[in-house]
């Protein structure tokens, strides 16, 4: 089994920072890449950015690229998200994406979210 933790939620003031990470926990699990999502209530859950674990490429979506940069600590499988230049709209549950194999099989695992919250 996999288990995703993210932590470094929280409330911070426009133009402000901050920095999400997300582990990834199971003995037999490897990752291929690793991926933020966001979610406003009501509203459907969009990507944010994503990293491929084995040479590490980014993709990002328009709104945050410049502002949010993906890293990832292969030795400890985690993922890091630095938010910087916050605004209000980024306001969201962030959730934590990995894809990999369990066993040689292919799978999709989600974090439980975590909540930012930016002041204007």
């Amino acid at each position: 089994q996999v288990q995703l933790v993210e932590t470094g939620g929280g409330l911070v003031h426009a133009g402000g920072s901050l920095r999400l990470s997300c582990a990834a926990s199971g003995r037999t699990f490897s990752p291929l890449a690793m991926a933020w999502y966001r979610q406003v209530p009501g509203k459907e859950r969009e990507f944010v950015a994503t990293i491929a674990w084995s040479g590490g490429t980014t993709y990002y979506t328009n709104s945050v690229r410049g502002r949010f940069t993906i890293s990832r600590d292969n030795a400890k499988n985690t993922v890091y998200l630095q938010m910087n230049s916050l605004k209000p709209e980024d306001t969201a549950i962030y959730y934590c994406k990995a894809d990999g194999k369990v066993n040689g099989y292919m799978g999709s695992y989600w974090g439980p979210g975590t909540q930012v919250t930016v002041s204007s």
